[in-house]
């Protein structure tokens, strides 16, 4: 295996850990535990908290340090999904090759256990074993990041675009708010952690906002030329629902050549900011040639 696949494997598996035991050791209903641990458990590639994690690794190689700050990072997308999936929301049955949790455990325990995994991740940040000056700063940006100026201002934006054109500058800042801002916390909180200067911690956040925008050209292309049985859903969902897309505004070509001019702008302000970055380097790699 290579440095990203040993270092995932095992990242992969502790934040994995940190997650369920932080749901099963809730005192709360049954029901609920099972709905978060349902979504929790459906997999997915981890993403965001490989990202934070990778960057402890690269600047302080410790990055059991930053296991609680990813696992919160991981509620929030997994909150994120549970809602977006929604009726009234993307009115989606399948998620990662699974029933939606909606679809299991009906619409309100849906909702509840989204609501859940948000208030959570709050506090796994707040009990983490980081200095609490950095812990006050890392929830405040997570907050920014994943709120109204953030992820949710980035899905209301996507929702309103749907059934109409968008320009590329309006789809791009969709997605550097609903997808971007996540993966920006998750490099800036990951040098935070390390223990980098503002100065460094902002060229993260543009190497993170390159990667977000990549991640999200790559989904595009995805729905158009990807297999069901790998991305977990229905191909051509995003025309079905008429929304704008990458490869609808550009064509197939030019939305692969975007997708690689922000690959390579992300490697450009990694080599900069160290001289070996292999793990940070592997991950823009796959983000950039996935398969779902």
């Amino acid at each position: 295996m290579n440095t990203l696949e040993q270092f995932s494997l095992t990242y992969k598996q502790k934040v994995e850990s940190e997650l369920k035991e932080a749901i099963q050791s809730l005192e709360t209903p049954e029901s609920l535990k099972e709905s978060m641990l349902y979504s929790i458990n459906a997999g997915g590639k981890r993403i965001r908290p490989l990202l934070m994690l990778s960057v402890i690794d690269t600047f302080s190689e410790n990055a059991d340090r930053g296991l609680k700050a990813a696992a919160a990072l991981e509620m929030i997308h997994t909150y994120s999904l549970i809602h977006d999936d929604l009726p009234s929301m993307d009115d989606d049955d399948l998620r990662r090759g699974m029933p939606t949790n909606h679809k299991v455990y009906g619409e309100a325990v849906a909702i509840l256990a989204g609501d859940a995994l948000l208030t959570k991740s709050f506090e796994l940040i707040a009990d983490s074993h980081v200095e609490d000056l950095s812990k006050i700063r890392l929830i405040s940006m997570l907050a920014k990041a994943a709120g109204a100026e953030g992820m949710v201002g980035g899905q209301i934006a996507d929702i309103e675009g749907e059934n109409k054109p968008l320009t590329l500058e309006a789809l791009e800042d969709v997605h550097r708010k609903k997808t971007g801002r996540l993966l920006e916390f998750a490099a800036a909180a990951g040098g935070l952690i390390s223990g980098l200067d503002d100065e460094k911690l902002n060229q993260l956040r543009a190497f993170a906002e390159h990667i977000g925008l990549a991640f999200q050209i790559r989904d595009d292309i995805l729905d158009v030329e990807g297999e069901e049985s790998e991305i977990g859903k229905p191909v051509g969902s995003d025309e079905g629902r008429q929304k704008s897309t990458y490869p609808a505004i550009l064509g197939m070509k030019e939305a692969k050549e975007k997708l690689e001019y922000h690959l390579h702008q992300a490697r450009v302000i990694l080599t900069s900011l160290h001289p070996d970055p292999q793990i940070l380097l592997d991950l823009t790699n796959l983000i950039g040639n996935r398969k779902n």
